[in-house]
């Protein structure tokens, strides 16, 4: 929105060229968001909790002590995080990039995907929310227009390609098989950030983490020098992502301040499932979709870790972790909540540095 206004003065008011520059409305996509999150928070949660008086249905089946120590706590705070990534993204970035919308619309669509499970959670009071084939569904018809979409925006030499990294010029062009395929990330990413979400802070910051390393991708694959010198192929608008980064980044440090343990407020379905469309969205639009598995490393590792658990049990009868995903493993051999949170943060930092040294190594 300011992007447009400025065009309409920058003649006469010179300072305004600020606005061109991509990392100057980053900047302030950020402390929007952040400071959105911070002034209408305590508001907000108070508002959840007069609607959720019981809280988040806790699951029966998890750590014991979860149903004593996280009773009460209100969820559906992706609304939270959701208001701010929106009012961030349409003050500061140019709405007439296509991007910027296709971004918006995979957060907005899981989000209202998530929100519907939070609410059956909530009026049932039952941690069980929409079937799974129902879920699964939903979440496969909103990816594949999302793909349609991407495909149909990004430079046809480009749409349905994969690129591998280490490797220089080194991309596999799938053709219409990169729909199931990119459906796959889309949906993978986003489950995989809602298998995460299991402790008080575990799963913002990872997000946080990669959404400040997709924002410097996007940065390089939109610009022509840099995209060059690096050999990564250049997506033209595509820097214009480096604002959404920013707001994910902001509205997930505002809402730490309250997520942060003990909660006042969890993320709900409609927090996780919309960062986490977003994060795979992000991925195939910068073509660094593997990229995105080594960043988001560690919620590959607790997907991975309930497909073990769920496969070892029908197949063996028997159980590879205490207990699936991974941080309630920990849980149960006795770790407490802030040490698994902080050291699944240093694992997450440690895997996002791997993922951005690909830029390099070529």
């Amino acid at each position: 929105m300011l992007v447009l206004i400025t065009e309409i003065f920058i003649n006469k008011l010179s300072f305004l060229n600020l606005f061109n520059y991509i990392t100057f409305r980053a900047g302030g996509a950020t402390l929007t968001a952040l400071f959105f999150s911070l002034i209408v928070g305590e508001i907000f949660i108070r508002r959840l909790k007069n609607v959720q008086p019981k809280g988040q249905p806790i699951r029966e089946d998890g750590p014991s002590d979860h149903i004593i120590k996280k009773s009460g706590t209100p969820t559906m705070g992706g609304l939270l995080i959701l208001s701010s990534i929106l009012l961030a993204t349409l003050l500061w970035s140019d709405l007439k990039n296509i991007y910027v919308w296709i971004i918006l619309l995979s957060a907005f669509s899981f989000g209202t995907l998530g929100f519907i499970d939070d609410y059956i959670k909530i009026a049932n009071n039952s941690s069980q929310g929409l079937k799974v084939s129902t879920r699964i569904i939903s979440q496969i018809i909103m990816s594949f227009f999302i793909i349609l979409l991407i495909v149909n925006s990004l430079p046809p030499e480009y749409s349905t390609i994969i690129n591998f990294p280490f490797f220089k010029n080194f991309y596999l062009d799938l053709g219409w098989l990169f729909f199931p395929i990119g459906i796959f990330i889309i949906i993978g990413s986003a489950n995989s950030v809602n298998i995460t979400d299991g402790l008080d802070g575990l799963a913002i910051v990872p997000v946080m983490i990669v959404g400040f390393s997709f924002a410097f991708i996007a940065y390089i694959v939109g610009n022509t020098i840099f995209a060059e010198y690096l050999q990564i192929n250049y997506i033209p608008g595509s820097g214009e992502l480096v604002i959404i980064c920013g707001a994910l980044v902001g509205a997930s440090l505002g809402f730490l301040w309250y997520n942060a343990p003990p909660a006042m407020v969890f993320m709900g379905d409609t927090g996780s499932l919309s960062m986490g469309g977003i994060l795979g969205s992000l991925a195939i639009i910068v073509k660094h979709e593997i990229v995105l598995a080594i960043i988001g490393g560690l919620f590959v590792f607790e997907t991975v870790s309930v497909i073990v658990q769920i496969l070892s049990y029908k197949l063996t009868g028997k159980r590879v972790f205490q207990m699936a995903p991974l941080h309630h493993h920990f849980e149960k051999k006795g770790w407490k909540e802030p040490t698994i949170v902080i050291r699944f943060w240093i694992i997450a930092i440690v895997l996002a540095l791997l993922g951005l040294a690909t830029l390099k190594i070529r």
